[in-house]
């Protein structure tokens, strides 16, 4: 995933499929659960859109693979790429409560990857609604669950973080509530530079 753009395949509810490769491949499947059976559809390394999110040392890089757009029922999916020291999902924010169009209720996965197997990142997740304050080291190959609550991510200094999120709502949209106490720091970004090493990955391949 380090290495350039993803390639995805959306298959609709009740289909049955064959994974076979050529060579070595690393495969993720993500799903949510669907009424409506849509086309199937192929997303090339092309289709997927990039953005270059924040400012400072919360510059992000987001890889937008099922976008709200995209015609799928439920299923959103996303890749973030985080360089070495910074912060990602900031500032921490949230999913949880129907208030379109600014909040809308998504369910959601993280599942981090690292380039060196001693390297790892810091996942916050709180709830001050419901008495929830969780902090974790989380490293490659690992899963999180993020059902609710503001979240945020930092990777530790020296090894640049890779995150897979999926996400299903009722909604097409991802719009999120970011933590009243630190939404200040989103106008902040303006006067800021962006991090020179985003986008980490472009179709050419690493960059740096």
């Amino acid at each position: 995933m380090f290495d350039g753009m993803p390639s995805a395949l959306y298959l609709p509810r009740d289909s049955e499929y064959t994974l076979s490769a050529i060579g070595n491949a690393e495969v993720a499947v993500c799903g949510a659960r669907a009424d409506e059976r849509l086309e199937p559809r192929a997303v090339t390394p092309g289709d997927v859109e990039i953005e270059v999110r924040g400012s400072g040392n919360a510059t992000r890089q987001i890889n937008h693979i099922i976008k709200p757009e995209f015609p799928a029922h439920r299923l959103l999916v996303v890749e973030v790429f985080t360089p070495a020291g910074n912060w990602s999902s900031y500032p921490p924010h949230k999913h949880d409560e129907d208030r379109p169009p600014g909040e809308v209720v998504l369910e959601e996965t993280y599942y981090y990857r690292t380039a060196k197997p001693e390297a790892f990142a810091v996942q916050r997740l709180y709830s001050p609604r419901r008495g929830v304050d969780v902090t974790v080291t989380v490293r490659h190959g690992d899963l999180m669950l993020v059902p609710w609550g503001y979240h945020t991510t930092c990777a530790a200094h020296g090894y640049d973080l890779y995150y897979l999120n999926a996400l299903a709502g009722d909604r097409r949209s991802m719009a999120a509530a970011d933590d009243p106490e630190l939404a200040w720091v989103r106008p902040a970004w303006e006067a800021m530079e962006k991090d020179p090493r985003v986008p980490l990955v472009t179709l050419e391949g690493r960059r740096g």
